[in-house]
């Protein structure tokens, strides 16, 4: 299959999203013309590095580029000041320059932090994005978000660093697990809810095939990454449109939050239920009909993912407690929380005007559901 290319247009700090089969095995070759010496440093996880990371380093050997490696624990905990402050030093040690280039291979944890420790090194760092998971590949590796959780919350502090390249290469994507695999679904279904109900439909049809069919995936990944593009390039720093990239994600941090950033809830997976949360309470707000929030967890259940909170395992808190953490968003503005709602499927808006208790009366309902 032929390499597919999404130019995210964002003037001098603009740069390419390259996605397809075998992207990693020529990541010497597309990484060369961007460096000005022949030096890498390379970041990963225990998850992906044991896997991939051999292929990665044999890559630049054969273009004849340096490159060191640093491999870090797998999981959202990692991002974090510990793990900040460990990989920014090892980048130092390593005499990394602005002027070189910082490899992110990972999911999302490793792209956030690394993209991270890339923007406050030298006050800037360029950097290079290899998302291993369908969730970075379709999300979080474009755009120039990065940053790390603190006890006060998800993605509290970060900047916007933007890559200077992307290589999402869709085979990779075969050696997640179903659950992992399926957890980035979460983020890809979110692209149809909030402004494409053509591609849902595509995804009603086809995405139950994503996982075994190479090129449904990588048509998939594309749609996905087009729409950031397309929303990164009229609002970079998320003054306005881009907040719509965050349906379901207000559920979904307070969720992450509650369960403590482990392995109970994946990020996805928060995604997945928070989006169905977000068009119940559209409807209950009279947005839209009673038959479109039934057909997003219809299809979210088609596709095994977690819908509801009762799919999530072990004790949650209360209602109140959960609208608490809410509170702790960064998507806060003048201490009103915005939420992503919708007239419908593809038909996503953001407001600050949804009453607590509504949202309250939801979460005490959704979690008398959990028996």
């Amino acid at each position: 299959m032929a390499i597919d290319v999404v130019s995210v247009a964002l003037g001098a700090r603009s740069y390419d999203v390259r996605i397809g089969a075998g992207l990693i095995e020529r990541a010497g070759e597309e990484v060369a013309p961007f460096l000005h010496r022949k030096k890498v440093a390379v970041v990963t996880d225990d998850t992906v590095g044991p896997l991939h990371l051999q292929c990665l380093l044999d890559s630049f050997a054969q273009q004849g580029i340096a490159a060191t490696s640093l491999t870090l624990p797998a999981g959202e905990g990692t991002k974090s000041w510990q793990y900040l402050a460990q990989a920014t030093e090892w980048l130092l040690e390593q005499k990394i320059e602005r002027r070189d280039l910082v490899v992110a291979f990972g999911g999302g944890v490793i792209g956030d932090l690394i993209g991270f420790a890339s923007a406050i090194m030298r006050r800037g760092v360029r950097f290079v994005q290899i998302p291993t998971s369908l969730l970075a590949q379709v999300d979080s590796s474009v755009g120039g978000k990065t940053g790390i959780n603190t006890a006060q919350g998800k993605n509290l502090v970060g900047s916007f660093h933007q890559p200077s390249l992307v290589l999402a290469d869709t085979s990779v994507l075969e050696s997640l697990t179903q659950r992992d695999f399926l957890a980035g679904y979460g983020e890809v279904v979110k692209y149809g809810l909030l402004g494409d109900s053509t591609f849902f439909e595509w995804l009603e049809e086809n995405g139950t095939e994503l996982y075994a069919d190479r090129e449904k995936r990588q048509k998939a990944v594309l749609r996905s990454v087009q729409m950031k593009a397309e929303i990164v390039e009229r609002d970079e720093t998320e003054e306005g449109d881009r907040a719509l990239l965050n349906l379901g994600h207000t559920f979904c941090h307070a969720l992450e939050k509650a369960t403590g950033y482990s392995d109970r809830l994946l990020h996805g997976e928060g995604v997945a239920i928070g989006c169905a949360l977000a068009f119940e309470l559209s409807q209950r707000l009279g947005l839209c009909s009673q038959e479109v929030p039934s057909r997003v967890r219809a299809h979210l259940r088609a596709m095994g993912t977690k819908v509801d909170l009762a799919d999530i395992p072990g004790e949650l808190p209360s209602a109140e407690a959960l609208v608490a953490l809410m509170g702790q968003d960064k998507k806060v503005v003048d201490g009103k929380l915005r939420f992503i709602l919708a007239r419908g499927i593809g038909a996503a808006f953001v407001t600050d005007q949804v009453p607590p208790e509504t949202v309250k009366t939801l979460l005490s309902e959704a979690l008398g559901r959990r028996g």
